[in-house]
């Protein structure tokens, strides 16, 4: 079955991308990064023609170019420079990258390797092109879009009744999407949302920001981190906060500051966000581990520092739904300011369960890296030895 091209632009990319891909430019462009695929779907299995279907649909992919128009769409972004723009104006997705094959766990491996610059782009396409793939050829997809659309309207209205407050949000979905046509859809019917308490802010899909004129949302991702913090083979990586928040400052001062906290757990993260940097990032995210305490842990820290919550925003997005964000804003209404970044619910919510599918880092520069974060179970790095490493770096770091 072969399928219409699902990536038709390389602006259809979560926006941290992006922002991330400024600073490897301009301060880790030699680094070299190794990506693996994962599906924690037990009962999910890739045929060999849905391996055929993702390959040619990646090939295509690696056929785009930037044009100018999207180009000077990017270059108009604030914290974009011209230098970037202009490497991407170069820049193209590279096919030998790629390694991907079927396999006896759930018959589709994908693994890249290559330059941080280039690999760290890969990620969001082969997410949401995996997804589209599997379920047009998996499921009746006219069935599922019609699903898709009639609970869509049921949020909608939800939302419009007022019958949740959830300030405002933007919608994540672009790796987990139904399909590209019912993100489209989804952010159309967002973007024209009647007046409510709820504001919808804007999508992490660059792309689809440009074409709906909305906001383009996102600054930095577990990846960040990882490769600054551990990637350096001279490095403590129970610092890895502190190296990487500080180049991160150096790439944008104030500007594109809202910083993630559990890539080796929130406690080690707070020992190096001291007055500097909660000064300078407008906020923090959420990504695992109980919302409420961990909003109540860094309402805590602030108020230690000296800085007034209120100045400040928790941003949640971990495997969010309207039920849950609208608990979250009441807990801390007019304690400190709250946004959520909302994926899957919104934009893959059908009568069949959603893929459960990650595109993670595994090695930088030849060296293992992982993630430690307050939830277990999120992190694939393929040697337990370099996890027990990291885990004892983080308890020395706690002491000390």
């Amino acid at each position: 079955m072969k399928l219409p091209q699902i990536i038709t632009s390389l602006l259809e990319q979560d926006m941290y991308k992006f922002s991330m891909g400024q600073a490897i430019y301009h301060q880790f462009s030699d680094y070299k990064t190794t990506w693996t695929f994962k599906c924690r779907n037990s009962d999910v299995h890739f045929t060999e023609e849905m391996v055929d279907e993702i390959r040619e649909q990646i090939k295509s992919f690696c056929n785009l170019r930037f044009t100018e128009d999207e180009l000077l769409y990017l270059e108009n972004i604030c914290w974009i420079k011209g230098s970037y723009v202009d490497f991407l104006r170069l820049w193209q997705p590279r096919y030998e990258d790629f390694d991907i094959t079927t396999d006896d766990v759930c018959g589709l491996s994908i693994e890249t390797k290559g330059t941080w610059l280039n690999t760290s782009m890969y990620e969001i396409p082969t997410l949401a092109i995996v997804n589209e793939v599997y379920f047009k050829i998996a499921h009746d997809y006219e069935v599922l879009f019609d699903d898709f659309m009639a609970r869509l309207d049921r949020k909608i209205n939800l939302i419009e009744n007022d019958d949740l407050n959830i300030s405002s949000f933007s919608e994540f979905g672009l790796r987990r999407r139904l399909s590209a046509e019912a993100q489209d859809n989804l952010i159309h019917k967002l973007k024209n949302l009647r007046s409510c308490s709820s504001t919808f802010v804007g999508t992490s899909n660059v792309f689809l920001a440009k074409k709906h004129n909305l906001k383009p949302v996102g600054t930095m991702a577990h990846e960040w981190i990882m490769c600054v913090g551990q990637g350096n083979h001279k490095y403590n990586p129970a610092y890895s906060n502190w190296f990487a928040l500080d180049a991160w400052v150096k790439e944008y001062g104030v500007l594109n500051g809202t910083a993630l906290t559990d890539t080796i757990t929130t406690d080690c993260f707070l020992k190096d966000f001291q007055l500097t940097f909660a000064t300078l990032f407008s906020g923090v995210r959420h990504d695992s581990g109980d919302p409420k305490l961990w909003g109540d842990k860094m309402i805590e820290h602030y108020k230690c520092l000296g800085i007034d919550p209120m100045t400040k925003t928790l941003l949640f997005s971990d495997s969010l739904n309207f039920d849950k964000a609208d608990n979250i804003f009441k807990y801390f209404k007019d304690r400190i300011k709250v946004a959520f970044g909302i994926g899957t619910y919104l934009s893959n919510n059908t009568m069949v369960p959603a893929l459960n599918i990650v595109m993670k880092i595994t090695k930088c520069n030849g060296q293992d890296v992982a993630k430690i974060s307050d939830a277990p179970g999120k992190s694939m790095c393929k040697s337990e030895e370099y996890v027990e490493y990291l885990e004892r770096c983080i308890d020395w770091r706690m002491n000390h």
